[in-house]
């Protein structure tokens, strides 16, 4: 009775914790920088006091706030659209890239560099193009009128292949001065030139974000098969229609901005299966807050640990990994919690 209840009071601990851990740390990224501020400032800037200097103000509000909203915002799509694919297509291996996204917007974001000089023409067309990618395997995937889980990842690989060779003739076209290092940075993933412009972006990701988690309870019958969630009077086509949509939507308004940024959508879903468990009731909410708290973390240490900004996506691997290797060996493939 007694370790029930430690037990239970450790799940509802652990549960709070979840709750706030995205504003924890959006809060907490503020203060950082090589601009350090107390929390006075800090505070005092979001009230927009006068009692505050100017370059404090414009510090928090103006650089880092928006910087970590749009982190939150990309890091917990990554993660929903990663534990959405990986439980529609049943497959532990899949990411929130499966589908060609990740290589249709850096197909995307190539042609804006190279014929349109960047700017915003880059998230316009590498959002076009990953949405475009998908389209594509869908219909690559379609066989006799039908499309299956199994069909559509090959029809993601394909079309990932093809959106890649692509990818690889505009480097070749590319100015090797100007044109080629922006999209090599690019594909290595940023936050650096964020700011509420680019807040637009956050409409699709919370639309995604939304149908996926209004959906979590069918990817729980989904998960046992397409016959099975048939059999249970679910219309497996529109739900499959509406939990891959969504996660498109997640993840192509998160990489239009963010540039590439390949572990997160792998990986926390797995964290978050250690945490809570195997049901997506559970699993989708865990995961939108573990990868909001985890992007804005990594975003954090990847503006501060040396003089100049790592590019996130290499540190997203660099720490992401050998962390979950330690958590892999810590449980043993389990849970928890």
């Amino acid at each position: 009775m007694q370790k029930t209840q430690i037990r239970d009071n450790l799940s509802l601990t652990v549960k709070a914790l979840l709750l706030i851990l995205p504003l924890l740390a959006v809060f907490v990224s503020l203060f950082f920088g090589r601009y350090h501020l107390s929390l006075s400032e800090v505070v005092l800037s979001i009230l927009r006091s006068a009692d505050v200097s100017v370059a404090s103000r414009v510090t928090v509000l103006q650089l880092r706030l928006p910087r970590a909203i749009a982190s939150a915002f990309v890091g917990a799509s990554l993660a929903v659209s990663g534990a959405a694919f990986q439980s529609v297509f049943r497959n532990p291996l899949v990411n929130s890239g499966i589908l060609g996204v990740s290589n249709g917007a850096g197909f995307g974001a190539c042609i804006a560099i190279v014929f349109f000089g960047g700017g915003v023409y880059t998230y316009f067309f590498s959002f076009v193009f990953a949405v475009a990618a998908v389209l594509l395997s869908y219909f690559a995937g379609r066989i006799s009128r039908v499309t299956t889980s199994i069909t559509m990842i090959l029809g993601g690989v394909i079309v990932g292949a093809f959106f890649s060779a692509l990818v690889s003739i505009m480097k070749y076209v590319a100015d090797p001065y100007s044109q080629l290092p922006s999209i090599t940075f690019w594909f290595m993933g940023s936050f650096a030139s964020v700011n509420y412009s680019h807040f637009y972006a956050l409409i699709p990701m919370g639309l995604g974000m939304l149908l996926v988690f209004l959906s979590r309870w069918k990817l729980n019958v989904l998960s046992m098969g397409e016959r099975e969630a048939a059999s249970l009077g679910v219309d497996v086509r529109r739900a499959q229609i509406m939990i891959i949509g969504g996660a498109t939507l997640c993840t192509a308004a998160a990489v239009c901005i963010s540039g590439t940024i390949g572990w997160v959508g792998l990986v926390i879903p797995h964290i978050g299966r250690m945490i809570i468990g195997n049901s997506n009731q559970k699993l989708i909410p865990v995961s939108i807050s573990l990868g909001a708290g985890f992007m804005v973390i990594m975003d954090l240490l990847s503006r501060t640990l040396t003089g100049s900004e790592i590019p996130i996506g290499i540190l997203c691997a660099l720490i992401g990994t050998p962390f979950f290797v330690y958590l892999l060996k810590k449980t043993k493939g389990g849970f928890t919690a």
